[in-house]
This record gives C-alpha cells, sequence and structure tokens, in this order.
C-alpha cells in the first residue's frame, strides 16, 4: 500500500528524533546500510549503540536471512556513524516508500553521506565472486520508484536529477581508503531485480544488453530517495556468485551468504578506512 505522503515529514521527524533520544547522540553525519551477510561488522566496533528496529517509530523489521534488524551508532573519527544492519526488500512485501523510511530518517537526523552496500550476482565476466565493486550507475527496470505520488518539497524537489546518483567523490574517497588497506575494488553498473526468485539465464542475457555488470534485490531505491533529499550516495556490492547461466550449477541463498561472510573482513578493513574520512563530505545538494 502507498505510504501516505501528507505526513511523511512528520514521521520521519518523529523517527530521527527516536533515533536521537535512543543512542544519545542528537545527529548523525553518515548512514550506512549493511546488506545480505554484512550485519556483522558493527559488533566489531567498540562502543556501538545498539538499537533494534522495532523502537524506531515506523522502521519496518526485515525477514530476510542475514538482515538483523537493528541500527549501531558509531563514533568513527569525528564522524557519528548510524549502521543499519539489515534491509527490508520488495519482495517481502514492502512498498517502496516503506523501503526507504529508514534512509530518509537518517538523512532527516542530518546524515549527509548515505553508503549503500549489497550482495549480487555478477554479469561481467572479470567480476567474480568475492569481488568488491564501486556501483558507478544503476539501471531500474522494475518501473517502481519511493517518488511516486504527491511530492513534499521540504524533503526534496520533484524531478531530482539522477546524473551522478553514485557521487564521484565519494567513489575516490572509496578508492583512497581501499588503496591505504590494501583492498581490490572494480567498478560497474547494478541492475535492480524484485525478487525473491533469481533471475533466468535469459533474463540475464536481457541484463548484459541493457549494460548490467551486476544484479541484486535492492539499494535502487534507497539510491533514489538519499538523492532526491539531496545527500550524497556510495554504493558498494559484494559479488556472491555469477548470474543464471554464466557459471555451472545452481543460485542458492544459502550460497550468498557464505561467501559474504567469507569477504566481511576486507568490507571491514575498507569500512574502517572509509568511514573517518567522510567527515568531509559535501554539504546538501
Amino acid at each position: 500500500m502507498q505510504e501516505n505522503h501528507s505526513d511523511l515529514h512528520l514521521r520521519l521527524t518523529e523517527a530521527a528524533s527516536a533515533i536521537g533520544g535512543l543512542t544519545g547522540r542528537s545527529h548523525h553525519d553518515v548512514v550506512a546500510v549493511l546488506g545480505s551477510g554484512l550485519g556483522g561488522y558493527p559488533d566489531q566496533i567498540e562502543g556501538a549503540i545498539k538499537v533494534p528496529y522495532d523502537r524506531i517509530p515506523g522502521f519496518p523489521e526485515p525477514s530476510a536471512p542475514g538482515h538483523s534488524g537493528a541500527a549501531y551508532s558509531v563514533e568513527m573519527g569525528r564522524n557519528r556513524v548510524l549502521l543499519y544492519s539489515g534491509r527490508v526488500h520488495h519482495y517481502e512485501g514492502y512498498s517502496p516508500d516503506q523501503i526507504v523510511f529508514s534512509i530518509r530518517a537518517a538523512i532527516r537526523s542530518g546524515a549527509r553521506c548515505v553508503v549503500l552496500t549489497n550482495a549480487s550476482g555478477g554479469c561481467r565476466s572479470d567480476i567474480a565472486p568475492g569481488d568488491l565493486v564501486l556501483l558507478t550507475d544503476h539501471i531500474n527496470p522494475t518501473g517502481l520508484s519511493p517518488l511516486r505520488g504527491p511530492n513534499d518539497d521540504r524533503l526534496g524537489t520533484r524531478f531530482p536529477d539522477m546524473t551522478d546518483v553514485y557521487s564521484p567523490w565519494l567513489r575516490q574517497q572509496a578508492r583512497e581508503a581501499a588503496d591505504q588497506v590494501g583492498v581490490g575494488l572494480r567498478e560497474g553498473v547494478y541492475m535492480w531485480w524484485r525478487g525473491p526468485m533469481f533471475e533466468t539465464p535469459a533474463e540475464i542475457r536481457m541484463a548484459i544488453t541493457l549494460g548490467a555488470d551486476l544484479i541484486g534485490m535492492s539499494t535502487v531505491p534507497e539510491a533514489i530517495a538519499a538523492r532526491h533529499m539531496g545527500a550524497e550516495v556510495l554504493g558498494i556490492s559484494l559479488c556472491t556468485n555469477r548470474a543464471a547461466g554464466l557459471a555451472a550449477g545452481r543460485i542458492t541463498g544459502e550460497e550468498v551468504i557464505e561467501v559474504a561472510g567469507q569477504a566481511a573482513g576486507r568490507l571491514r578493513r575498507l569500512f574502517d578506512a572509509l568511514l573517518p574520512r567522510l567527515e568531509a563530505c559535501p554539504p546538501k545538494a
């Protein structure tokens, strides 16, 4: 069901206020969403303040494996960082508005930088399972958008520009942080697939023809909503498998979680170097 846009600003303000009260931090500078199998990262950070989603008004609760459903407030360098361990997806029955509510609430609480991670299938021959990939752009063949319906000008313009939806400045920060800690990064275009079924080989051929290097079931609605509100967005995708028809064998959810777990150490090193750097994140556009 489409959310009631008339009170969205109020509901976001209430959620942001709850985040501030529950974490003891009046604002956050950065928000990062931890995708499939990557949610254990906050447990490694000393002093992290955990807030289950069910304590924040309006936050939907994930049901997908590898998505625990808790926010963590941490200090990294001079940044106050909000880490979301888990997200909700369209295939769980949530509308685009509900999918992006937590991202909008973080931006409402002050976050200027949004870091989105996900697990994906690789469509390009030089992207292998275990590779971390910076998103340069995305393709949305679903026709779904969190901006459908009346626009609230307090949140953003009716027609936001998506030319640089994934910030070149943030990609440069990520490359420099990756070099600092010896983590390899590729670059590619991500296609959003509704799921929960994995794609057919014919659908993957279509995705490749359209220019996709990776395909997955999240991220795009969040990136759209973040840009609508003027935040800078960084996308980092973990390739967990070769897409359908490009490798022998079947694709399973267990495989996705297993590969994500194996790559968690490299992502942790990258985040340890990257997130403190983002104190210089450009102001909202």
